[in-house]
């Protein structure tokens, strides 16, 4: 069960980048962005294909990034200049890029397991610091008999997604960043202020896929492979990890938000990792655990404040009816 759960919150935090970066297009900008399924694979696929052509980890990981962010550009120059819908834009961006990533790939799937990443990199440092033996040994003075093979990239994601996340705080609170926000909540105002509403669009799609892009690309390291198929659903996923965090954590602010989307991100994994130990249970369910999720985050939030509500009203009721008698 340990390593189990262990699994789940490690790719939980890898997830979580692209669900800050679901986050900035859903939410911020109020964009619905299905170009996600597409910049997912971009990420894997040019990471992938940069590190077997002998590019170092960190720079594959970083023209990821750059790919995410194009790709996401051009779904906000089809919104914004092209004139189409945004719903339309990022299905066609979707579509367009599945040939797009088969041509980068030039295979359906890219195998890295002999391949130099930016986890197999780390190991050699990490394993030389002896942090995972003391982690393993406090942990087996509670019970467990079953260790990770390595704590490194769980502690390495945890710092990156964190830094990330302080980043896209920061950012948010920028001129350029206020812009953007009230962009999505009433972009005829901010119009009218002369802020340019189109470049802030393209530019907030760009951030939101670079980051969709950058989580795929660490993923497929951390996997040890790309495929052609491994975004479809993606969209479903992000949007799983914002609601269920929100539900649980809250929207009083920026930062609290963000770190709610992390929250929902590795709650996600921990759920379904366990709904996946039930019997009757199969990995083909994974999309219809993830649609009840959803389902749930989404109803349960309601149901409790119509709860809270009349309750209130009872109160309210009763106080009322005993002044009455009292008269």
């Amino acid at each position: 069960m340990f390593i189990s759960l262990f699994g789940a919150v490690e790719s939980g935090v890898i997830y979580a980048i692209m669900a800050l970066g679901v986050y900035l297009s859903f939410r911020v900008l109020d964009f619905p962005d299905l170009t996600v399924d597409g910049s997912f694979v971009t990420g894997a696929a040019v990471g992938a294909i940069s590190i077997t052509n002998g590019a170092p980890p960190i720079l594959a990981t970083l023209l990821a990034l750059l790919a995410g962010f194009l790709t996401g550009s051009i779904t906000g120059i089809l919104n914004t200049k092209g004139k189409i819908n945004p719903l339309l834009s990022g299905i066609l961006m979707m579509i367009a890029l599945y040939s797009i990533n088969l041509r980068i790939l030039g295979r359906p799937t890219l195998s890295l397991i002999r391949e130099s990443t930016l986890f197999k990199n780390l190991e050699p440092i990490w394993d030389a610091t002896g942090i995972d033996q003391a982690i393993n040994g406090f942990i087996g003075l509670m019970g467990v008999e079953r260790f990770p093979d390595t704590w490194v990239v769980l502690i390495f994601m945890i710092i990156v997604t964190v830094l990330i996340k302080f980043l896209t705080d920061y950012f948010l609170k920028t001129e350029v960043g206020l812009a953007l926000r009230a962009t999505g909540d009433n972009e005829r105002m901010i119009r009218s202020l002369s802020a340019n509403t189109d470049t802030l669009t393209i530019a907030g799609l760009g951030i939101s896929n670079g980051l969709v892009a950058l989580s795929g690309a660490l993923v497929a390291q951390y996997g040890g492979f790309a495929d052609v198929n491994m975004g479809i659903g993606m969209i479903v996923i992000g949007l799983a990890s914002v609601i269920i965090g929100e539900a649980l954590f809250g929207t009083k602010n920026i930062a609290r938000t963000t770190l709610a989307v992390i929250g929902g991100a590795i709650v996600y994994r921990i759920v379904v990792t366990l709904a996946l130990r039930v019997d009757f249970l199969k990995t083909g369910d994974m999309k219809l655990i993830t649609a009840l999720l959803v389902i749930v985050a989404l109803i349960a939030p309601k149901i409790i404040t119509a709860s809270k509500e009349n309750r209130r009203r009872q109160r309210k009721k009763i106080a009322l009816n005993k002044k009455t008698e009292e008269v």
